[in-house]
């Protein structure tokens, strides 16, 4: 059943679970496909904390202290989100060690209500990573044009860093630009570079389920044609910007200070068009030094059936230019696809955020104890 998540951690490719729950970590299910699935690290977002929390298990006893303590909402679910990906990251501790803090790691969002607020990412960045406390954590910051001075200010701090929804290639850059400028605000600082460690989340699935849409609306058999190409396509092509980014004058000067590559992060890999092959988004990006994060169904799919033959990543930038520029010309705006991706990630994770606040609310009230 490994063969081919082997395979695919062997080419370079760091498999991440994209889910996380109490009853995954108490169950011993984490610590099990770490040690069978080769899963080296676990993602988090609003979504999968609303879903755990709000259907799962295992929260009662924790939200009937918090109950009793007559904390606020907010506090309540900022001490439940911690503990779990304390216990995470206590699971992932020895991965983290084998590869010097690499992988091992365990990624936790700020409040999605902060996307467009920097100083406040900035504030809530660095308590969560007080709260959690543990080296193999990475606060996860929003690509958002707000985000991109606070992932750089955190950096500087010696905060390590999961940049998520990115969607565009121009964002894509300016991550990476915000970055380095972070490394080198710690290295002015004297702090440790080798200790900071980034991914940058790059956003596929989503890609083709919005362009797909407008290309049935076209409807021409040209249109047909180029439908489930952009997502690859666009990664392909980041996955080219990274390669000019860290083989740069620039990079060459932080990496003699031992700094690390921030490595992109394939995300939103399961495949959501049945007509699509499920392991796409795996099997199609296979390059060395990414990470792609997977919910549990890819992860079984890739396992199952996936066939991993090598880098499919090489060699392919001339026909994902090609293919984004035919979607082009047959007027899909890239540059609206993008941002209209990026505003309904906030939205979606802000609206989840907002979910689980009145989940949980509802269940402090119905374990509060009695007066008198």
């Amino acid at each position: 059943m490994t063969d081919a998540l082997k395979r695919l951690s062997d080419e370079g490719v760091a498999i991440w679970l994209d889910d996380l729950s109490r009853k995954r970590i108490t169950s011993g299910n984490l610590a099990e496909l770490i040690d069978q699935q080769h899963v080296v690290g676990v993602t988090t977002n609003p979504s999968i904390f609303q879903k755990a929390i709000s259907h799962g298990d295992g929260y009662e006893q924790q939200l009937t202290d918090l109950a009793t303590r007559k904390v606020t909402v907010d506090e309540a679910i900022r001490m439940i989100t911690t503990a779990d990906v304390r216990d995470a990251a206590d699971i992932l501790r020895p991965v983290f060690d084998a590869t010097d803090g690499q992988d091992g790691r365990v990624s936790i969002e700020v409040d999605p209500r902060l996307a467009h607020h920097t100083d406040a990412t900035i504030a809530e960045a660095k308590q969560l990573a007080w709260l959690v406390d543990r080296p193999n954590t990475l606060i996860k910051i929003p690509a958002t044009k707000a985000g991109l001075p606070a992932i750089t200010e955190v950096i500087g701090r010696g905060i390590s860093v999961n940049v998520t929804l990115i969607f565009s290639l121009e964002r894509y850059r300016a991550v990476m630009d915000a970055y380095l400028a972070g490394l080198e605000k710690a290295k002015a600082a004297g702090l440790d570079l080798s200790k900071i460690h980034s991914v940058a989340s790059f956003f596929v699935s989503r890609v083709d389920s919005e362009i797909d849409k407008r290309l049935d609306a076209i409807g021409t058999d040209e249109a047909k044609g180029l439908k489930g190409k952009a997502a690859v396509a666009n990664a392909r092509l980041a996955y080219q910007a990274f390669e000019e980014v860290f083989s740069s004058d620039r990079w060459a000067a932080l990496d003699k200070a031992q700094a690390n590559k921030q490595r992109p992060l394939w995300a939103s890999t399961g495949v959501k068009d049945p007509a699509y092959r499920d392991t796409m988004y795996v099997v199609d990006l296979v390059a060395p030094g990414t990470v792609n994060t997977m919910p549990e169904a890819t992860l079984e799919a890739t396992a199952d059936h996936g066939e991993v033959t090598g880098n499919t990543v090489a060699g392919t930038y001339d026909q994902a230019k090609a293919d984004l520029d035919a979607i082009a010309k047959l007027g899909v705006s890239y540059d609206d696809v993008v941002q209209l991706l990026e505003d309904e990630g906030v939205e979606k994770f802000e609206a989840s955020w907002i979910d689980l606040l009145n989940s949980t609310e509802a269940e402090l009230k119905r374990l509060a104890p009695s007066e008198g």
